[in-house]
This record gives C-alpha cells, structure tokens and sequence, in this order.
C-alpha cells in the first residue's frame, strides 16, 4: 500500500482474529487407523472446540511511535506479535507492515545454534533483509554493544542465555529495520544490559523507527512507551494515553488475578530454582510498621554456586519504589532443595495504598535464573501521624533494607 494516507504508518491491523481447534476424543495418527476405527466405530466423532485466542483486533501504529502491549497472561499478546512476524497466519483479517520488521521474541530466535556468533550475525542480519554492505557496517557496533566479542568465534550453543538475549537485541537493534517487535525477553540480561537496552529503543523511536514493546513491566512500558495497547481475552480493552492504559491493566489484575495463577505461569530465567510462595506477613501494614514478606524457593537442577535473591516492591502505578536484595546486605545462599526465607522493608515509609511484589533469583554475572512478577499484594493504610520534614529528608535516598534471612 503506497497512499499517501497509509505513509505515516508503520503498521496497520485490520480486523485481526484466530482461532485455534482443539480436538479431543479419537485420536487418529494415519489416514489408514482412521478408516479401520470408522468402521469399528462408525458413531463415536471427535469433539472439537473453538478458542479465540485474537478476536476481531484492530488498530495503528504511526512511523517513529514507542507502544506497549500489555495484558494478563493468556490475553493474546505473544498471538498477536507471532501474526504481525508472520510465524503464524491470521484466521481473519489482514495485517500490513510498511518498512523491513525486525523481531525478537524469544531468546535465540533465528539463531542457528552450531553457527558461531559472528556467522549468527551475518545469517540475522541476511533474515532481516539486510545487505552485506549493510551488516559489515554495523557489525563493530553490534559487537560492542553485545559485550561477547571475547566469544565471537564461539558457537553460540555455548552461550548463556543472557549472551544469547544481549546479541540478538544488539542486532536487531543496529540493523536497519523499520519496525522492531520485541517479546519480554530483555529480563534476561543484566541491571547494566537492560538499562543500555532501554536507551537503545528511546534512540531508536528518536531517529524515526517504530518499537512495539510486549512487556509486564509497567516500569518499561511507562519510561519507553507513550501509548499502550491493552489486550483481554483476545481483544483491546484499551488503547490510549500510556499512564492511563497502565492503571487499567493494573486494575484488571488487582481484581481478577491470584498468585497461584501468577506463580503457574511460564516464567522468564533458566528454571533450575524457583519461587514457589511469595506472600506477605499480613494484607496490610500501616506506614510506619516493617512490611515483612515471607517466600519459599524450591530446587529443579542442580547447580553448587551462589545465588542472588531479590524483591522489588511496586506501586499502583507500576514503578518500583522500594528494592530489597540480598548483596545490598552482605547475603548470599547456595542452592537447596528447598528453601524459606523472609525480608522485612523497614524504611521507607510508604505512602497508602497498594503495593505488588517481584521476585528474582540470578546467578552473579551470569543469568537471570527465575522472575516472577506480581507474586505478592499489599496495602498500607492511611495510619497518622505522618512523618515530619526533618524525618523524611532521612528517608530521601536509597531505601535502607534491614532484615534478609533464610532458613
């Protein structure tokens, strides 16, 4: 589509659905066993059923705009970005994208794992519809940014999963595409990865490339984004200014979501340990009380290093404002088949409301091992009396974080 109208826009989606069927009862696996049972059984059918996974969806994406997708897990975020790359067909309804796309939806995608990471360059950037000319100009940038170029010649089999992440959004982040669609996959890297990781996609949308972000961070949604599309059961619920499309996603948690569903879910991390409760003394504190949170981690793979725990306690807005980590206080636990632990935020004194709890287990330098996010809800009541001036200028800085134990 060349209309001048059309122009300004990177993507268009028009009347997106699909569906997928699920069968149950007869399973078949020939053509010949189908006929045998036929006859055996000429009144038993299978019984199908229809889920919408994307129903009816439709919006715009202008050239140069940041937007977030975000919604509850099973809401049809990853089903619509599988469509807009085209690793799926739509059931119905059309999309049109304007300009070369590159993805980056799971750690690895479009890497040939035997290929070395400066061949797994060349093959990406080919992908994306790149000249050689093109990736051998690039090609510097990408590796510095990536941080592997000690690994280079390595085959990528051999990378940790945090390599693999920072080197696929390195190039895809340098090639020239129009349009990047990244997945939640950038949790995978470190804090110094995923603050560079941030400041390259506000780059990218300032020298006029379009970003779709599917996130559960209202934090990178917030400070990369300026609109958000919410997703629910397959549909937009909202698409709009991104402040308010974050408190509506947050709502819609906070009124239909459990921990146990939070805590079922497939998780970002490499899964040898994982929570597996996350859970406050209380549902609420008032301001000026320690908010203790207890938690238990459960072993699946055995490892004999260190590990690093982590909380970040965020408010209703999605923005972290208090975060508690075990080297912040001298910590550090070596893996357990299970494990219980507490922490207790004694300062500083948070204001009313709601509060929601992310949890993190990491290898030191090495990976992100498990991340689970809004395991744990709550509130701190509006209790007087308040701080005075000269007590708050205390609390000003970083959170002090007294107690971490584990059992």
């Amino acid at each position: 589509m060349s209309s001048k109208a059309s122009s300004s826009k990177s993507i268009e989606v028009q009347g997106l659905s699909k569906s997928y069927r699920i069968s149950s009862g007869v399973d078949t696996r020939s053509a010949a066993e189908a006929i045998v049972l036929g006859f055996k059984s000429p009144f038993q059918r299978s019984k199908n059923t229809t889920f919408n996974a994307l129903s009816d969806v439709s919006f715009d994406v202008k050239q140069g705009e940041a937007v977030g997708v975000i919604g509850h897990n099973g809401a049809g975020k990853s089903t619509l970005l599988k469509v807009l790359t085209r690793i799926t067909r739509p059931t119905t309804g059309q999309v049109i994208m304007h300009g070369r796309v590159g993805s980056l939806l799971e750690v690895g995608t479009g890497f040939h794992s035997e290929l070395t990471g400066r061949e797994n360059i060349h093959l990406n950037g080919a992908i994306l519809g790149m000249r050689p000319a093109e990736i051998k100009g690039a090609f510097d940038d990408i590796v510095e940014f990536a941080g592997v170029s000690a690994f280079l010649d390595t085959p990528v089999k051999r990378y940790s999963s945090g390599m693999t992440v920072r080197l696929a959004f390195s190039v895809a982040a340098h090639l020239r595409c129009d349009v990047l669609l990244v997945d939640e996959v950038l949790a995978v890297g470190d804090a110094n990865f995923q603050s560079r990781s941030r400041d390259k996609m506000s780059s990218l949308t300032h020298d006029g490339r379009t970003v779709l972000l599917v996130s559960h961070s209202m934090e990178y949604v917030n400070s990369l984004c300026e609109r958000t599309i919410v997703m629910d059961q397959g549909r937009i619920s909202f698409d709009g200014p991104v402040r308010e499309g974050t408190q509506k996603y947050l709502e819609v948690l906070r009124n239909g979501s459990s921990q146990s569903e939070a805590m079922a879910v497939r998780r970002p991390g490499t899964g040898e340990m994982r929570f597996v409760n996350v859970k406050p003394r209380k549902p609420g504190f008032t301001a000026a009380e320690p908010k203790v949170i207890d938690f238990e981690v459960e072993q699946f793979a055995p490892y004999e290093g260190e590990y690093i725990i982590s909380f970040h306690i965020i408010d209703d807005s999605g923005q972290p404002v208090a975060h508690c980590d075990s080297r912040v206080l001298g910590k550090s636990f070596t893996a357990h088949s299970r494990l219980q632990g507490m922490f207790s935020l004694k300062t500083p004194w948070l204001k009313p409301g709601s509060y929601y709890i992310n949890a993190f287990l990491a290898r030191p330098r090495v990976a992100v091992v498990d991340e689970a996010v809004r395991v744990g809800e709550f509130h701190v009541d509006p209790v007087l009396p308040y701080a005075e001036s000269h007590d708050a200028e205390l609390y000003s800085g970083a959170p002090v974080l007294s107690d971490f134990d584990f059992v």
